[in-house]
């Protein structure tokens, strides 16, 4: 699955973007600012893409002044598959933490890092996990093993999953390791901990 676009396993075409910008921005908005926000496409691309979804009623197309203004059209039957599509990143956190929570030595602290936390990777980019467990309670590798396999399932992308005791965090922080430090920046908690605990 392509981690900064998931919706394109399904969509490959620019409509999913589209459509993803247009669910997002709740509001009417100009196919320049569609454009934008999409940061892929040329402007007569989308356009073409507005224009076929205008057509089919999914999106909603008003002019005002020289402007046109395109809008979501919520009520339309084949929406709520198009929320299951922009949803699928909340859809795979939900997922991480169900899987965590079941554990027998669930973690103190867990948070997706790098390119998926990003939403800058592609097909190819692993899903980067990491995991604090307490000092003597380390996960099971048969539950590691577990996730691994499942985010495989739901994505098709590998896990990699970094492992490190609370003891180990902490020198890990005191030395300003750069793992501390993007996690910081990027990561996303899956434990619904305060944003500041990493």
């Amino acid at each position: 699955m392509d981690v900064s676009a998931p919706y394109e396993s399904v969509v490959p075409s620019l409509d999913g973007a589209v459509l993803e910008v247009l669910a997002r921005a709740g509001r009417p908005i100009t196919g320049r600012q569609v454009q934008r926000l999409a940061r892929r496409g040329s402007v007569p691309g989308i356009a073409a893409v507005l224009d076929r979804l205008t057509e089919v009623g999914i999106v909603t197309a008003e002019r005002a002044g020289s402007a046109i203004l395109y809008e979501a059209n919520r009520d339309h039957l084949a929406w709520p598959a198009v929320e299951i599509l922009i949803g699928i990143r909340e859809t795979l956190l939900r997922r991480i933490r169900d899987h965590l929570a079941g554990w027998d030595n669930p973690p103190t602290r867990a948070r997706l890092f790098g390119s998926t936390a990003r939403a800058d990777g592609d097909t190819s980019s692993d899903v980067d996990i990491l995991i604090i467990h307490r000092d003597l309670a380390a996960p099971l590798e048969s539950e590691m093993e577990s996730l691994r396999a499942a985010v495989r399932r739901w994505t098709g992308n590998h896990a990699q999953l970094v492992t490190v005791s609370e003891s180990t965090w902490a020198q890990m922080t005191r030395d300003a390791d750069p793992l501390v430090g993007s996690l910081r920046r990027d990561g996303i908690d899956l434990l619904n901990e305060a944003e500041t605990a990493a």
